[in-house]
């Protein structure tokens, strides 16, 4: 597994070492807190004695997207250590994504994790929830406007950092024509990740725009550009799930093209494992969960800031199926 880093921006190395315990928390979706593993975080100490906290976290998710489940997963766990009330939401299109931040503040929330996949559609609301004195943490998208809201700080991985890899690992395999399929027209941590491919890839990148939240209509748009386009020898996918769909269209398509994507799960491993994708990014979504709550319950308890308000990256790390071994432990539990 190699990571990829710029030395400007602090990486995520603390926080996770605080006792774990499990305490209820609340959400929609993915595995509670209290199916996670003793072992994924933590070291098993005490229970904190903290007042009570209710932080929300609102993200850009799609349905069906495996992702979020880690992020929750991670969330969940440092919620139950933390005595958190965790409250998640989600909705593809900005307009909707800031309702349900306005949701949280009318709510009277103690913090807010909030995702800039869309930063023009949320950042007013987003501002308005720091004027009210409710901290906020920005995770995954949109770190260049994290500062600008207010935001305690960003936490995820830069995007053009993690293109720019995809990138020289394409270069060091020898391919030549990539196709970079995005499946959310207008996220501009997407078109960040083909924009950092295409700064460093000695061939050719071309952008493929495909329907995100029908996987059938996705397949169909690969393949129909597989079959019109021979010359492609990668594809590179945004999301986990539409590894395994991009590796429908290659059969359907009849292409030798190599399938490698940005972000993972149990059936990228598996699809590492069997050499149907060559390569993955990893940009620990746990961690981006888990960080993220904590560090709202240490800037409420202590006043801490984790990584003095900069950026504070968990990722990329290029991951092959050298390292299915040890990955398939920890993505059959939701943590990586």
């Amino acid at each position: 597994m190699r990571s990829f880093r710029k030395s400007a921006i602090l990486i995520a190395t603390a926080a996770i070492g605080i006792g774990l315990t499990v305490t209820g928390c609340s959400s929609s979706g993915g595995r509670s807190a209290e199916e996670q593993p003793q072992g994924a975080s933590g070291s098993g100490g005490k229970a904190v004695s903290t007042p009570r906290m209710k932080i929300a976290m609102v993200t850009h998710s799609g349905e069906g997207d495996t992702f979020w489940d880690i992020v929750q997963s991670g969330a969940k766990q440092a919620a139950a250590k933390d005595n958190v009330e965790f409250l998640y939401s989600a909705n593809k299109e900005g307009k909707e994504q800031a309702q349900l931040v306005q949701a949280a503040i009318d709510q009277k929330v103690d913090g807010i994790v909030v995702t800039l996949a869309k930063p023009e559609a949320v950042k007013d609301v987003v501002a308005k929830a720091v004027k009210a004195g409710i901290p906020v943490v920005t995770i995954n998208s949109g770190a260049q406007f994290s500062e600008e809201i207010g935001a305690l700080g960003h936490i995820g991985q830069d995007e053009k950092v993690a293109g720019e890899a995809v990138g020289e690992e394409l270069n060091a395999r020898g391919r030549k024509k990539a196709v970079c399929v995005i499946h959310e027209q207008g996220n501009v941590s997407l078109e960040e990740r083909c924009a950092g491919v295409r700064k460093t890839f000695r061939g050719t990148v071309e952008n493929l725009n495909v329907e995100g939240t029908n996987m059938p209509a996705s397949t169909s748009s690969v393949e129909a550009k597989l079959q019109a386009d021979k010359g492609i020898d990668a594809i590179v996918t945004l999301g986990a799930p539409f590894a395994a769909a991009s590796v429908k269209a290659k059969e359907g398509s009849g292409s030798r093209a190599e399938v490698d994507t940005f972000d993972l799960n149990a059936e990228v491993v598996k699809r590492l494992k069997a050499d149907e994708v060559g390569f993955a990014v990893d940009q620990q979504p746990y961690l981006q969960g888990y960080l993220a709550i904590d560090e709202l319950w240490l800037n409420k308890t202590n006043g801490n800031v984790i990584g003095g308000g900069k950026p504070v990256l968990t990722g990329p790390a290029i991951v092959t199926a050298d390292d299915v071994p040890q990955l398939e432990e920890y993505t059959a539990r939701g943590t990586r």
